[in-house]
């Protein structure tokens, strides 16, 4: 219909010919990138023989190095205590200290963590009064770290038992001396709701497919999980820490690495488990947030890669996926209000033939849509835990349906905040979600 309109006002000069060209990229988009992550899945699957993180070994307590695992929390008194309980009590690593960065909570997150430093004396905590953001809660308790490696692990994360020990093999084992941190897989922990049911199958996807993907094509990654990341602190440092007034620090570093020749690396047999948002509202600010930070890395980035192309050439890939989708999510939202403008006129017009053609033709477009993400999506759920999420796959029309839909409307009205925040007006402070017991997920 767009070419139409367009070969109508122009003719079929070059011009009309380059827009109809940039539209069909823009159509075909998310289905040419369903199949992209699908193959490059696959190869990382098949043909990437050192993923290093699949054969690893206990190391002695002589020979591990100090790890600190540093939990920033603002109002954390429903599951702080869970968490670092488990921490002390379960993890199979000798070497460690927990340090907490209470973040001007006014809740009883300080209380809680005075009494458990009575029980455990690895356990250090460090007040800050006024609520400036994780970021800068991380990057002030990143100088008070004793250990030479730094664990990112949100009040509400639970790694699995040998997380450390895994993590450390993979760094130990490690020839590039460039790995700048090791992200590991997410994995839902509360899976009592139909909505935490559908992000299981989401976060499989993300994680079973696109950062596989992502580390196939170049031993890289776009982003880190905030949730549970082992860094190394000299990075940390060399990078300035973490950027305190971005809305997602964990992709703004991931970036910041690479821009120095440092590597960011995944490790899918590493798990970690995480809460989810629980309603529809919280879930659309977590995805607003998500927007926002990938908006403001874009234009934080943007003139090094058109100014600088060649030095940038290695994320270059990177840099093209993070354009083309914010710029397919201005064309989704247009196009979706256009179209349904249309259809709307043609209704009310009477013109019923042409009614059914664009129903029709719009069914084909979503047709290719679910065939190409069912294929990302049972592509992930097999490599994913070893195929153990498969269950969840009824869910899949519902994140393809919903999640989808919801991705470029929160790029595109969360444009002007991250233009805010580029120009120095953004803020780093943050709002826990509402949290429900740990307890309650087992």
């Amino acid at each position: 219909m767009s070419n139409i309109f367009i070969n109508h006002i122009l003719g079929s000069t070059p011009l009309a010919t380059t827009i109809n060209i940039c539209l069909l990229i823009l159509c075909l988009y998310p289905i040419v990138g369903s199949f992209f992550w699908f193959c490059g899945a696959l190869c990382y699957r098949f043909l990437k023989s050192n993923k290093r993180d699949d054969d690893w070994q206990v190391l002695p307590k002589s020979k591990q190095p100090m790890i600190t695992i540093m939990i920033p929390a603002h109002n954390e008194e429903v599951v702080i205590e869970e968490t670092i309980t488990y921490l002390f009590e379960n993890l199979n690593y000798s070497n460690f200290e927990i340090l907490v960065m209470n973040d001007g909570s006014t809740d009883d997150t300080a209380a809680i963590i005075k009494q458990l430093q009575k029980k455990y004396p690895q356990l250090r905590s460090i007040n800050i009064i006024k609520n400036k953001g994780k970021a800068r809660a991380f990057n002030i308790g990143m100088h008070f770290a004793k250990g030479e490696y730094i664990l990112s692990n949100d009040a509400d994360t639970i790694p699995e038992p040998d997380a450390l020990m895994k993590y450390m093999n993979f760094f130990i084992h490690n020839r590039d001396m460039n790995t700048s941190a090791v992200t590991a897989n997410m994995d839902v922990q509360n899976r009592s709701t139909l909505l935490g049911k559908s992000q299981t199958v989401e976060f499989s996807s993300i994680v079973g497919v696109i950062k596989r993907s992502q580390t196939s094509i170049n031993d890289s990654m776009y982003a880190y999980s905030g949730a549970n990341t082992l860094y190394k602190k000299d990075f940390l440092i060399d990078v300035g820490g973490f950027r305190q007034d971005r809305a997602t620090e964990d992709i703004s570093i991931a970036w910041d690495h690479q821009s120095i020749g440092a590597i960011p690396r995944f490790a899918p047999n590493i798990i970690f488990h995480m809460n989810v948002p629980e309603t529809i509202g919280q879930l659309y600010k977590q995805r607003r947030r998500w927007a926002q930070g990938g908006t403001e890395v874009w234009l934080t980035n943007i003139k090094k890669f058109i100014f600088h192309p060649i030095k940038r050439r290695y994320q270059m890939s990177m840099f093209i996926d993070s354009t083309l989708s914010i710029v397919w999510s201005f064309f989704f939202v247009i196009t979706t209000v256009a179209f349904l403008f249309t259809m709307i006129w043609l209704a009310l017009h009477g013109n019923y033939e042409r009614l059914f053609h664009g129903f029709v033709i719009s069914f084909i477009f979503v047709t290719f849509e679910l065939i190409a993400g069912c294929l990302q999506l049972f592509t992930a759920l097999l490599l994913d835990h070893n195929g153990a999420k498969l269950k969840y796959a009824f869910f899949a029309p519902l994140y393809m349906l919903f999640y989808w839909m919801v991705n470029p409307f929160t790029v595109v009205t969360t444009l002007i905040p991250a233009m805010k925040t580029i120009l120095g007006f953004g803020s780093g402070t943050w709002v826990s979600p509402k949290r429900s017991s740990l307890q309650n997920h087992k």
